[in-house]
Parts: C-alpha cells; structure tokens; sequence
C-alpha cells in the first residue's frame, strides 16, 4: 500500500468518494492535473469536468463530475471539494443536453437581462458534462 494515496472526493451535498487509488486525474485551472503518492502539497482551483481514479485492483478507472471547486493535495491525501459532484454512472445524458440548449439561448438572447457570466458557466458545466458521459461511452 505504499503506491497509495488517500483520496475524498466531496460536494456540499454528500461525500462521492472516500478511499484510496494509485493516481487521480483532475481539470485544474492552468490543465489537466495527475495526482501520485507522495505529490508536492498543492491547493487550487479546479475546472468543470471529470476526475479520474484509479482504484488499485480494479481495472476501470472511477469517473467523478465536477462542477468545479477547489482541490488540495498532500503527500498522503488528496481532497477534492467540488461546487457539486456527480458519480460517472448517474451523469444524465437529457439533462446535459437540456442544460446546455437552455444556456446557448440565454446566451444568444441579447436582449434579456441575463447574468451573463451565470449563463457561460452554465454552458460550460453542460459542456464538461457531455465530454465526461462520452469519455464513459468510449470506456464501455
């Protein structure tokens, strides 16, 4: 178990994930984050889209949706704090698409009194959805 790393992965509704894993894969602000034992200590913010990790003895690596927050790393832990998380098997694919048309035409509606940066981050979680259910696809 020295190739191990604790890992917890929480939303302000619940915890998603709580053990340990060889290596997690995340979207940190400045790109793609790999996560092993023993990793320099590390806070920063993470963007919408999939944490990867890759439990030991199983051959699949476990998906977590993020809808951002933050991310913070020790030599033995790993925490993710996510704005909201959902487990890679519950991902709705509908929902997704839904989410994204509704934000493109809050988005084209320039005549609306929008939040505009509300609107983009929507699109932008709907967008990191969709790539995480098809990395899922591609995985099956």
């Amino acid at each position: 178990m020295a190739h191990t790393i604790q890992v917890d992965v929480v939303s302000a509704e619940e915890s998603i994930f709580s053990g340990i894993a060889e290596f997690v894969a995340l979207p940190g602000e400045a790109g793609e984050l790999g996560i092993y034992p023993q990793h320099t200590p590390l806070i920063t913010r993470i963007k919408p889209g999939s944490v990867r990790i890759k439990v030991p003895g199983q051959a699949e690596e476990l998906l977590v949706f993020v809808a951002g927050g933050l991310l913070e790393v020790q030599p033995h832990n790993v925490i993710v704090l996510a704005d909201s998380a959902i487990r890679g098997k519950d991902l709705d694919e509908a929902k997704a698409t839904e989410a994204k048309k509704l934000a493109e035409n809050k988005l084209a509606n320039r005549d609306a009194k929008i939040d505009f940066a509300q609107a983009q981050s929507e699109l932008a979680t709907a967008i990191a959805q969709l790539a995480a259910i098809e990395k899922l696809r591609q995985k099956r």
